[in-house]
């Protein structure tokens, strides 16, 4: 099996995943515990006005053709409406307010282990059984072990109080100032002040760009990329430095040593390229990690954006949000599988090959 069908291959079967993982949504969200019904009339509502809420929202359909429904909707890209977060708001409108936030924080939150966690793993490992290599792996193994929502809080409790613990620094202010620690990023930095009409096109002939609200909206979402980066980046510096040491060990640098090749070239042509194999899936799996913990770090630090948006639509029974959500979940998961696999077939060559 060549590489590229091997790829394709994988392609394929995500079809399948993507169907379980909606089955398996709409299980949980319409036969679980959640009532839309009695988070819309309140616990004042008569018998009489849940009737006419259940059947105005279809509840009272059999649930093979909500299943039906669903799966259509969903299938189609049509993720419905609010029912109660803000009703007859479609789901696209609310994706379109929140996304940019909690994209913005994972961009930051996977940047930081890539430029962070990988370069100390791979300066561990060139330099093992040193007291360097002895500091950087006790680093990685600190990040690793604390949780998420503990760093959130004691991070916060630090910047509040800068000037003591930051040799007298304030954060809000240093640099570029900030409003305060906890609250959602500015994202207008760049923008469209003017479109022209070509046929069935509109392109924008008004861009315009301000590098003070960058680094603003930088400053402000560091901190939670900060924490929700924290388990990556520990885990790619332990990695990181354990490939390093299994390839530095392995024949073929030994050979490429033994014909005079330059440590130089060793190092970028041979080690760091195959040292990176086995950290492809470490950081493709921070994705995982940005879809559940951004829910728990979005809400500490105030992002509020598509994790705190599905934290309140789960606790207020918001149905269809909900599903939606999971739906987007999903697929951006199935995504992130995908890319890895695209990853593996370019990075080694073996895959594929029985």
């Amino acid at each position: 099996m060549s590489r590229w069908r091997y790829f394709f291959r994988r392609l394929l079967l995500s079809v399948p995943v993507v169907l379980l993982g909606l089955t398996m949504t709409f299980i949980f969200v319409r036969m679980g515990p959640i009532d839309p019904v009695a988070s819309i009339v309140g616990e004042q509502g008569g018998a009489a006005s849940r009737v006419q809420i259940r059947a105005r929202l279809g509840l009272d359909q059999p649930l093979w053709k909500q299943y039906i429904d669903y799966m259509t909707d969903m299938l189609t890209f049509d993720l419905g409406q609010s029912w109660i977060i803000q009703p007859e708001t479609s789901v696209w409108s609310l994706l379109r307010i929140y996304g940019p936030r909690t994209l913005w924080l994972a961009f930051w939150s996977v940047l930081i282990p890539l430029f962070i966690g990988i370069p100390l793993g791979f300066y561990a490992g060139l330099n093992a059984n040193t007291k360097r290599d002895y500091l950087v792996s006790f680093g990685g193994i600190v990040w690793r072990a604390m949780p998420n929502f503990w760093l959130a809080i004691i991070l916060l409790a630090v910047l509040s109080q800068s000037e003591r613990f930051l040799f007298g620094i304030d954060w809000q202010t240093f640099g570029v100032e900030i409003n305060s620690l906890i609250g959602q990023p500015p994202l207008d930095f760049i923008g469209v002040t003017e479109w022209t009409s070509i046929g069935f096109l509109s392109i924008p002939i008004g861009v315009y760009f301000s590098g003070t609200t960058l680094l603003a909206s930088i400053k402000q979402v560091l901190p939670a990329a900060l924490v929700l980066g924290s388990a990556s980046m520990g885990n790619e510096m332990r990695i990181g430095r354990t490939a390093v040491l299994e390839t530095i060990n392995s024949n073929y640098v030994e050979t490429a040593k033994a014909k005079g090749v330059s440590g130089r070239v060793i190092v970028w042509k041979h080690v760091f390229r195959n040292a990176m194999i086995p950290l492809i899936p470490i950081i493709s799996n921070e994705a995982f990690l940005l879809f559940g913990g951004s829910v728990i770090v979005e809400y500490i630090f105030g992002i509020n954006g598509i994790g705190y948006l599905f934290y309140q639509a789960t606790i207020q029974g918001d149905l269809p949000l909900v599903g939606s959500l999971m739906f987007v979940f999903i697929v951006g998961i199935v995504s992130v599988n995908i890319i890895q696999d695209l990853l593996y077939t370019v990075f080694d060559p073996r895959v594929g090959y029985e």
